[in-house]
């Protein structure tokens, strides 16, 4: 069987949650949940990459024997250690640590003061108001974990990381491309619209064998159960536990179907209301009026029959997108295209695992022009941190290699510590040195952190706000903080903000960005690339500035380094 690094790292995960509540070595419970981090957010399938050969311990984190473990789980599709844990200590204390606000620490209080050892247990003390008078936990929080764990109990929808989604959506579109007469396969709903985490997955197919297609759909060697089957659709649910559907259309109504499948339940609506005054009516099968067919090849036929532009899918959320397509003021959204340099990336000097020119070849293939080598500073704990010196010889060592370059720039840049009292962990006379300085908070996230980020603007030398929300999607919540104030701020000082393209990150948001744009503060995409292969998570930063309106004009990094040298000049 074949295993995605999702579920790898799912394995893990559950595995260092465990080894914490036994009261393991702290360093090994870290090692295995840095892995369980490394594989969810590597590019590629650790099973590809075994096939092809590569030696996995070269992975940053990832030693010998953690290495032997991998091999073992994409071999067999099971962790041995992780059964041996379950025998002694509750498997079900690993998904109590899946619901917003639970983390291994407050598994672990929940489970030696309370008892608690599962999802049902969770729901009856947290209705019982038994949580809040806990360490850690107040009234707010109580009332979001006895909303998680009931919507668990009751089977609610759980939705998963857009990253982890495209993983498992990817080779089961190529399976489906396999099948002989198969014409077009396409993933719609929320993955299609990008948003950042997916329910189920929703595909559509053009074939003339339908009956024969989910034949082969219903085949796919990683189908848990067929929950229904027909001639034409079918669902079922994988071993990863997501839900997929797959209908067959006719070419005739592709368009229209794709349109319908894809578009958020408010968005559809509105479309269909505004077909109603026309005297059409708009479904899955196309544009009618009374019983005459009149358009659904494509998705721009059916916009065409209701007197607008075509909407791209990453606006189709009812947030303003119909009323501007009326307007004529739909944005011309930024493209993967546009951009012309990544402004954050780590090398092995910190906590990357490849070299200054390693970083700066990759980027170069990419088409980049510059490329911002932004190493974490000492303070932030990190083992390699840079300090001064350190930093200095870096910058030396990008001069050097500048030097000896045509139409390509490596920007000295640093990822620096902003203090809890919004200082720098860096002297001000070697941040002054740098082409790019980029503040983030990594300590300390308790409290409103809103003048913590503009007090660290607030430094001249400061360009760059990483990370703004602090946040890792299904694992740790924004921390408090103004957004509208701090953009603001950044206004005023000529400072800007990314958008984090790391899929565990994805911060800012999708709101945030519009309301970036709405404020007329440019931003800028970014990796957090700690590898050449992750450069490629720029599209995950382009999708969340789609999703947020931006277009070219309202991104820092579409511009040339001479132009972009002006914009970070500061006040």
């Amino acid at each position: 069987m074949s295993i995605h690094n999702p579920e790898i790292a799912r394995l893990l995960e559950r595995y260092a949650l465990l080894l914490e509540i036994d009261r393991a070595n702290p360093f090994r419970v870290r090692a295995y949940r840095n892995a369980a981090r490394v594989v969810e957010n590597l590019p590629r399938d650790v099973t590809a990459m075994l096939e092809e050969g590569a030696d996995l311990s070269e992975l940053p984190g990832i030693g010998k024997d953690l290495a032997h473990k991998l091999e073992q789980i994409c071999a067999t599709g099971k962790f041995a250690e992780l059964r041996d844990i379950e025998k002694r200590v509750p498997a079900a204390l690993a998904d109590l640590a899946e619901v917003p606000g639970l983390g291994p620490k407050r598994v672990k209080l929940l489970f030696e003061t309370l008892k608690i050892k599962s999802m049902a247990g969770l729901a009856e003390a947290a209705r019982r108001g038994r949580l809040h008078e806990l360490p850690g936990f107040g009234a707010k929080l109580e009332q979001t974990i006895l909303k998680a764990s009931e919507a668990h109990v009751s089977g609610a929808e759980q939705r998963v990381r857009l990253f982890a989604a495209e993983q498992i959506a990817v080779p089961l579109v190529k399976y489906l491309e396999s099948f002989k007469g198969m014409e077009k396969v396409i993933v719609a709903g929320s993955y299609r619209r990008r948003k950042e985490s997916v329910g189920d997955l929703d595909i559509l197919a053009i074939c003339a064998k339908g009956a024969e297609a989910i034949g082969h759909f219903v085949r796919y060697n990683e189908v848990a159960s067929v929950l229904a089957e027909g001639t034409t659709r079918a669902t079922v649910k994988l071993k990863s536990g997501l839900q997929v559907d797959l209908r067959v259309v006719p070419a005739k109504s592709y368009g229209a179907a794709l349109l319908y499948f894809t578009g958020s339940k408010a968005h559809n609506i509105n479309l269909r209301q505004m077909g109603v005054k026309r005297g059409l009516k708009i479904n899955e099968y196309g544009v009618f009026r009374k019983e005459e067919w009149l358009a659904g090849h494509t998705e721009k036929d059916v916009y065409v029959q209701l007197g607008l532009p075509y909407i791209e899918p990453e606006l189709r959320e009812n947030t303003g997108e119909i009323e501007a397509a009326k307007a004529g003021k739909l944005p011309r959204l930024v493209a993967l295209k546009d951009i012309k340099g990544d402004l954050h990336v780590h090398t092995n000097a910190s906590d990357g695992n490849a070299t200054i020119e390693e970083m700066a070849e990759a980027a170069r293939a990419r088409g980049y022009e510059y490329l911002a080598i932004s190493d974490h500073t000492k303070h932030v704990g990190i083992t390699h941190g840079l300090d001064e010196k350190r930093l200095a010889r870096q910058m030396n060592t990008i001069d050097r290699l500048n030097a000896r370059s045509r139409g390509f720039r490596i920007l000295k840049s640093a990822e620096v510590d902003i203090l809890p009292d919004g200082k720098l962990a860096m002297d001000d006379g070697m941040l002054a040195e740098l082409d790019l300085v980029t503040a983030a908070i990594h300590t300390q996230f308790a409290g409103d952190q809103t003048k913590r980020l503009i007090r660290a603007m607030d430094n001249r030398h400061v360009h760059l706000i990483a990370h703004p929300t602090g946040r890792l999607i299904g694992e740790r919540d924004a921390y408090a903080v103004d957004m509208r104030k701090v953009m603001e701020a950044a206004l005023a000082r000529g400072c800007y903000l990314e958008v984090n393209g790391q899929p565990s990150r994805l911060d800012l948001n999708d709101s945030h960005c519009k309301l970036a744009k709405e404020m007329g503060l440019k931003l800028a995409l970014v990796t957090d690339a700690h590898s050449g292969d992750t450069l490629d998570y720029m599209r995950y930063a382009v999708d969340q500035a789609r999703r947020g309106w931006l277009s070219p004009k309202d991104v820092l990094n579409t511009r040339s380094w001479a132009d972009l040298a002006k914009l970070l000049k500061r006040k």
